[in-house]
């Protein structure tokens, strides 16, 4: 018998590992050859410095996580080597304010919490504010990590306000916070989520990396059929611990063509123009690369080309 070949994923916490969840449960992963493993990031820096030290093989990540660190302007001295293998999600990123918050305008002169400053889902927040008329530098921002730590900040009172996504937005809400705005509202298409892999692992292991692809489209596959709704249910609770009372609107996001999942994981080139141009406004270098050099999409296309009936 084969052995299985290991590969080390490393994430964030949220409802858009469902997929990968799936497949790990079902077994769709082994069936492709690989044994996959998942560990939950505290940061976009903890995460990059996980896969730049060879610890992690494929990243669930920030499009523009990848161009950050892709163009030189992540955190200095640290290289992930990442490579964009195939899409994940839109994703609706909401921004979640202190009950005390009526309006943008009083954010200013307030503490708010970023996963980091120039990396992740700063730069929607800044044009949330820009576009209300509020300048982001009259806000302070603070680096917390991952939105479970960003959602505890707000909850605790320590910082006004954050970005979150499911099912952290859905916790907020029914805790009584206020969702004061979203990325929906601003963008038509915005590449949230992507997969990444180190370039040396994609180079190296290919035969790993078409596996985790085959099987994470299993569980994608499996997840948006309508019949297996509440199958999906009972793994989001499993999985994520999530209070049954916040499932529905979980799901109701994250299975959205507008703020959820992407079908067979493509990636959306206006969504990535988006992070792109974002970055050009407020990054601190931005950049002049078109979003071909941020992706390798060949196991990808061979993935997608087999399941429609081709090779």
């Amino acid at each position: 018998m084969t052995a299985l070949a290991e590969l080390r994923v490393i994430a964030f916490p949220g409802a858009p590992n469902l997929p990968t969840f799936a497949a790990m449960e079902h077994g769709w992963f082994r069936r492709h050859g690989v044994e996959v493993s998942i560990e939950l990031t505290i940061s976009s820096l903890a995460q990059a410095e996980r896969v730049a030290a060879g610890e992690c093989d494929i990243a669930c990540t920030a499009f523009d996580n990848v161009v950050a660190y892709s163009s030189g302007q992540g955190a200095p001295g640290v290289d992930p080597g990442y490579v964009v293998i195939m899409g994940a999600t839109q994703l609706e990123l909401s921004l979640v304010v202190d009950p005390a918050i009526d309006t943008h305008a009083d954010l200013a002169g307030q503490s708010i919490a970023l996963d980091a400053l120039g990396t992740g889902f700063a730069f929607v927040l800044y044009e949330m504010l820009e576009r209300a008329g509020v300048d982001h530098h009259s806000c302070h921002f603070v680096p917390v990590g991952a939105t479970p730590q960003r959602w505890l900040s707000v909850k605790s009172g320590t910082h006004a306000a954050t970005l979150t996504i499911e099912p952290f937005t859905s916790l907020a809400r029914a805790s009584g916070f206020r969702i004061l705005d979203t990325s929906s509202r601003l963008f038509d298409s915005y590449q949230g989520g992507v997969v990444a892999a180190r370039r040396a692992v994609l180079d190296e292991r290919p035969g790993a990396v078409r596996g985790f692809i085959d099987g994470y489209l299993d569980g994608l596959a499996w997840m948006l059929e309508p019949s297996k709704r509440t199958a999906v249910a009972d793994l989001l609770v499993h999985r994520m611990n999530l209070d049954p009372s916040a499932v529905q609107p979980v799901l109701d996001s994250v299975l959205s063509s507008e703020s959820g999942l992407t079908p067979d994981a493509e990636l959306l080139p206006d969504g990535m123009a988006t992070v792109l141009a974002l970055r050009s406004r407020y990054g601190p270098g931005g950049t002049s690369d078109g979003i071909e050099a941020f992706t390798d999409l060949r196991l990808w296309e061979l993935a997608i080309e087999s399941r429609r009936g081709g090779a």
